[in-house]
């Protein structure tokens, strides 16, 4: 049975923990805010909604900072964060007298919003630009886009708030205090707030969250998806211990129908399945993009990738292992690294020959496996290639060899031509392994190349693989480098 799930998108009730005098529709009310700074428009729009309020002298302060203890309040209110009951977090410097213990309780009970090491909130502390870009991220459930080409030279990948500040710079919820710097221990300002709860306010984009609870599981991962295409983003957010679950965000990006493929581990007691498929529908309705998901057991076209082809090709043809031919003329794609594909749409095995230009051909053997749990089959694709040969430098003394598998001969024939380190093998079709050539000694090699540190390399023989599939062998030989 097909399921559907809808977006439906709300408006959020802002309000702000900004001290005023009272609220007054009139724009430009503030002497400190001319037209000209850069927030003025967030101050006066927001102000015009009676989110924010000046002071007494009819001044806004732009420059004043805003404290952690004023930011829970301000996001607890525009998220309509229930502050009715909530557990104490514990923090050694909020009371329950505190005016903004409610606030700070039930964000940190979200994991929303976090401590010190030493046990401090620090409610009277001034947030800085990289704390105000987590509880933005967090509050308001902002996609949690992986961005690495940002231009901020003073945040590091691994710091923990680095995932949140580029987040909201991917959105254009910010940008840097330059070009090249987002300067995160900076105190946020009442002019910088302004703009940035506007620009977060404006910036979410439509967007699907799947939690593990929403499905009885435990956790949520992302096993396949075609999010690649450009049609849709799908985000993994792991959850944070005994704060948030596992969840998946979907934000989409063009109309079209996509593939998300879900795992995880069913809840104690439940016997739903450990994986869900989909279909992604994207849709343009009242010019807002609209993403819906449609449950589906169907198994979608997967491609066949080739590899090893160096020259030009002429045409590939596609038949089973029963000599049925499907097509003489299978179209197919050749991307910029010379990767050949096209797609199997039934599971089974294949052979395709490649005819090249120079009349040449190379047959692949391709094997298409269903996965319940998939959309895509698991493909494997090996090229014909019954013998090999591998020679080590005439530099090395190898001395003897020793093959270790008892049921060698069954997988290849190995034989080294006398007085050389030249090695031959065959294999016999009988019968796919791995099968390991011992040298008795391990070989060295230092490649310093440019550079002052050279890389050492050791290894202590070969490793030789045949793969069957069908008809069609394959016999590949690499040398066994120890860890």
């Amino acid at each position: 049975m097909k399921k559907r799930l809808l977006i439906v998108f709300g408006a959020l009730l802002l309000f702000c923990f900004i001290p005023a005098t009272g609220f007054s529709a009139e724009p430009r009310q503030f002497s400190d805010v001319p037209p000209t700074k850069h927030f003025s428009e967030a101050v006066y729009e927001l102000a015009e909604r009676n989110i924010i309020g000046g002071y007494p002298d009819g001044t806004f302060r732009p420059g004043k900072s805003i404290t952690r203890g004023q930011a829970a309040a301000i996001v607890a209110k525009m998220t309509n964060l229930d502050t009715s009951n909530v557990k104490d977090p514990g923090f050694k410097d909020v009371s329950t007298a505190n005016g903004y213990y409610k606030a700070i309780a039930a964000m940190a009970e979200k994991g929303m919003i976090g401590g010190y090491g030493d046990g401090r909130f620090g409610p009277n502390d001034p947030i800085k630009r990289g704390q105000m870009a987590s509880i933005l991220v967090k509050a308001f459930d902002l996609p949690r886009e992986t961005v690495y080409n940002h231009p901020f030279k003073d945040i590091r990948n691994s710091e923990a708030q680095t995932e949140y500040i580029v987040a909201i710079y991917a959105l254009g919820i910010t940008s840097g205090t330059s070009p090249t710097t987002f300067s995160p221990n900076a105190p946020i300002t009442r002019g910088q707030a302004a703009k940035m709860l506007k620009a977060t306010e404006a910036a979410k984009p439509p967007m699907v969250t799947i939690k593990a609870s929403d499905l009885d599981w435990e956790y949520v991962r992302i096993s396949q998806t075609d999010a690649e295409e450009g049609l849709f983003k799908a985000i993994q957010v792991f959850g944070q211990e005994a704060y948030t679950e596992d969840r998946v965000q979907l934000v989409p990006v063009k109309e079209g129908t996509g593939i998300l493929n879900l795992r995880g581990e069913p809840s104690k007691g439940s016997t739903v399945k450990d994986y869900k498929k989909y279909y992604v529908h994207i849709k343009k309705v009242n010019d807002e993009l609209t993403l819906t998901l449609e449950e589906t057991e169907d198994m979608a076209p997967t491609a066949v990738k080739l590899f090893e082809i160096d020259e030009k090709i002429q045409a590939i043809s596609l038949e089973t292992m029963k000599g049925e031919m499907l097509s003489d003329n299978v179209p197919f794609k050749l991307d910029e690294y010379l990767i050949v594909s096209f797609t199997i749409d039934k599971p089974g095995q294949y052979i395709a020959t490649v005819q090249l230009e120079s009349g040449k051909e190379i047959k692949y053997g391709i094997e298409a496996k269903q996965n319940d749990a998939q959309s895509y089959y698991d493909i494997e694709a090996i090229r014909e290639n019954t013998t090999d040969i591998f020679e080590e430098d005439a530099k090395y003394n190898i001395g003897d060899y020793k093959i270790l598998e008892k049921d060698a001969g069954e997988i290849v024939k190995i034989t080294r031509e006398p007085g050389t380190n030249k090695f031959h093998f065959q294999a016999t079709g009988k019968k796919e392994g791995t099968v390991h050539i011992d040298y008795g000694k391990s070989l060295i090699q230092r490649d310093c190349g440019e550079s002052e540190y050279c890389d050492r390399f050791v290894w202590s023989g070969l490793v030789v693989k045949v793969r069957i599939i069908g008809s069609i062998v394959n016999v590949y030989v690499y040398r066994d480098y120890e860890e």
